[in-house]
């Protein structure tokens, strides 16, 4: 199995990207294609041990940033890392593409050059997030901002297939993320998309709200990539702001540096539970191959199971089983 990483992608690439690209070969049984500046890239390989069958390097001599804007870059860069390592997949010469680079130009090169399904209107992107009871998937958190009822309906049936078939979950419940659990409550465009998935075949509770996103009341949460974005970022602020926050505090009291000696097992359990780069990347559902799209920020244990994510995607075969569901919906 090949599997395209995009060695610019991310805030600290490519050194970070290499370094969780190697230990992916390392540990899991991929080969991948390095698409990026060959030159550095080539020479950050030089001082990391590995089976060189295992990893090859793809010259890209243009890069998408993080703040250029999506549509416009990929037009006109394509020599990047993002569009060419995107059209080895297209051409069959890869199962899978990765990035931790600019999400937006991820998901419109995967759009233009793999196509969407047949069936599905919209690329939702899916996040793994850590629940009371496990963990949820939640759907869109930034693919499409605005989206119609029908193209959430999409989102309900890609994200129930990924659940059963990645997540083990054999019948996953399914809410939609909205300001109250009425089913009278929201827009006209929310109460639209709740009657959608009440007539359909999906284990749907209804509407959940944002207190919920971590509670595990449902499996699968479906929201807008507009609200699901907001979601997301203030969860990661506030996430960040509780840490420095306990800091603070321990650091002012004597008596709490103590205790912190004896809770020190129990917080780093508390880290890792919360740690993104422990459930890698995030999957761009509804395009016509396997993309994995990594946080901005990723570390080199994200990269590497990002990898995996996109490794265990390509082996229980998600777009062929989610081609039969639309087929059946």
């Amino acid at each position: 199995m090949k599997i395209v990483v995009d060695a610019m992608g991310g805030d600290h690439a490519p050194e970070v990207v290499i370094r969780g690209v190697v230990s992916a070969v390392n540990e899991f049984d991929v080969e991948v294609i390095l698409v990026g500046e060959e030159p550095k890239i080539k020479d950050l390989l030089k001082r990391e041990r590995f089976d060189p069958s295992k990893i090859s390097v793809v010259h890209a001599p243009e890069a998408i940033g993080m703040s250029e804007p999506a549509a416009a870059s990929v037009r006109k860069k394509r020599k990047s890392s993002i569009v060419l390592g995107m059209e080895l997949v297209e051409e069959g010469k890869a199962d899978a593409f990765f990035s931790a680079g600019n999400t937006g130009a991820v998901v419109c090169a995967a759009t233009l050059s793999l196509r969407m399904l047949p069936g599905v209107e919209r690329p939702g992107i899916a996040l793994v997030i850590p629940s009371l009871k496990g963990f949820s998937l939640m759907i869109d958190v930034g693919a499409n901002i605005d989206p119609k009822p029908t193209q959430l309906l999409h989102y309900g049936l890609m994200g129930d297939v990924y659940c059963k078939y990645i997540l083990n979950k054999p019948d996953p419940t399914v809410g939609l993320l909205n300001i109250g659990e009425e089913e009278t409550k929201g827009t006209e465009f929310m109460k639209e998309t709740h009657e959608l998935l009440s007539a359909s075949k999906l284990n749907f509770i209804g509407n959940v709200e944002g207190k919920d996103l971590y509670s595990g009341k449902c499996d699968l949460i479906i929201s807008d990539g507009f609200v699901g974005n907001i979601a997301l970022k203030v969860s990661e602020s506030v996430a960040d702001a509780l840490n420095n926050f306990l800091k603070k505090i321990i650091k002012k009291s004597p008596l709490a540096m103590f205790g912190l000696l004896f809770m020190r097992g129990t917080f780093k359990d508390l880290k890792k539970e919360m740690d993104y780069s422990e459930y890698g990347g995030a999957p761009l559902l509804g395009v016509n191959g396997v993309v994995i799209i990594g946080h901005g920020r990723s570390n080199a244990k994200a990269i590497k199971n990002a990898i995996r994510v996109a490794k265990v995607e390509v082996e229980r075969q998600f777009n062929e089983k989610l081609l039969e569901a639309i087929s059946k919906k």
